[in-house]
């Protein structure tokens, strides 16, 4: 395949590689610079000469690419962002039984729609983990394809996926609770009206302060 015919098909994906570099770097800049290394590795006389149509899709090619280049580098830097443990599998899941936002029950999902929370949430898992929800979620890679991509067995990749929903259900069941708990106080203090001073007094002196409080107010 020549370079006039390679460049097309390569560019032709660079949203969605743009999309998994965001997710790893969480830096616009970074994720352009990410980007940019991708293509230059991929553009290179040597991977254009190497890449084979029959054996890998162009996109999970440049998805290996970019998985290498930022791990990679962040090795380089000693991040910390080492990969898990090959042995790890679906047997290691945790035990949380809270059930996860319908959005992430299933594969294709549009980031566009995503509320602000689930997105705070997804970009606050470790980059493994985000890494393999955005190639299932957002992108609708399947297990085999995403094992190839990151050059892990289909285990590891099952694994880090249900971990990544698991903490999701986690955080979004204690938002949830949250969210619940500050509708309940405020609608408490609505009904208290004019008297919320005086029940605000109560939780901290007691009933005797407020009788106190009542006596020198009436």
């Amino acid at each position: 395949m020549t370079r006039e015919e390679f460049e097309p098909l390569a560019l032709e994906h660079i949203d969605a590689v743009y999309r998994l570099a965001y997710h790893l770097t969480h830096s616009v800049d970074l994720a352009e610079d990410l980007v940019q290394e991708v293509y230059v590795r991929a553009f290179r006389p040597s991977s254009i000469a190497s890449y084979d149509p029959s054996h890998n899709a162009m996109r999970s090619w440049l998805f290996a690419i970019c998985h290498n280049a930022f791990f990679t580098e962040a090795a380089r830097r000693k991040r910390g962002m080492s990969a898990l443990p090959e042995g790890e599998s679906v047997e290691d899941r945790p035990t949380e039984s809270a059930e996860l936002h319908t959005a992430w029950n299933r594969p294709n999902i549009d980031w566009d729609q995503v509320d602000d929370h689930l997105r705070q949430f997804i970009n606050e898992l470790r980059p493994e983990y985000r890494e393999v929800l955005v190639l299932w979620g957002v992108e609708g890679m399947k297990y085999r394809e995403i094992g190839e991509v990151l050059g892990v067995p289909l285990g590891t990749v099952m694994s880090r996926l249900y971990r990544a929903r698991g903490i999701l259900a986690r955080r979004l069941e204690e938002h949830r609770r949250a969210q619940d708990a500050s509708r309940q106080s405020g609608g408490i203090l609505r009904r208290i009206g004019g008297n919320s001073a005086a029940w605000l007094a109560s939780v901290s002196l007691g009933f005797s302060g407020v009788i106190a409080l009542s006596e020198i107010h009436s």
